[in-house]
């Protein structure tokens, strides 16, 4: 059976996570694999969004922590919240989704990962980056 959207921002977000632990422990890691260990069909949206992250990472970073709580930084988010946040600005960024439905899939992974202040700080920094757009 095929995948809802939100199933597939689920697993992209696992996938970034891994790639992140695997980075910030000086593993190596082989991006195909760790894709290729989480999806049971490839999947071109996950694809889009795990490359997207990886491809535009510093500027994705740049613009969170531009638009964060002042005094924070997307390192201080839990890892899992940080995956979700970069997921959002890319979404929203890069990608022709609805900038209502990347915020509102963005809250809707945090709620299910992370805690309430996570969750709130990744709803006020894409609702700050979809203000500067319109």
């Amino acid at each position: 059976m095929a995948k809802s959207r939100s199933e597939l921002r689920e697993i992209a977000m696992v996938i970034l996570y891994q790639i992140d632990i695997c980075k910030k422990q000086k593993i190596d890691f082989n991006v195909e694999e760790i894709i290729k260990s989480n999806l049971e069909i490839d999947n071109e949206f996950v694809r889009d969004i795990v490359y997207g992250v990886i491809t535009y990472e510093n500027d994705i970073i740049n613009l969170a922590n531009k638009n964060i709580t002042k005094g924070w930084n997307i390192d201080r988010l839990d890892k899992t919240g940080a995956a979700i946040l970069k997921i959002g600005i890319y979404e929203m960024n890069f990608t022709d989704t609805p900038d209502i439905v990347v915020i509102n899939e963005a809250v809707e992974l945090a709620k299910k990962y992370s805690d309430d202040s996570v969750r709130k700080i990744i709803n006020a920094v894409l609702d700050k980056i979809l203000k500067e757009k319109e």
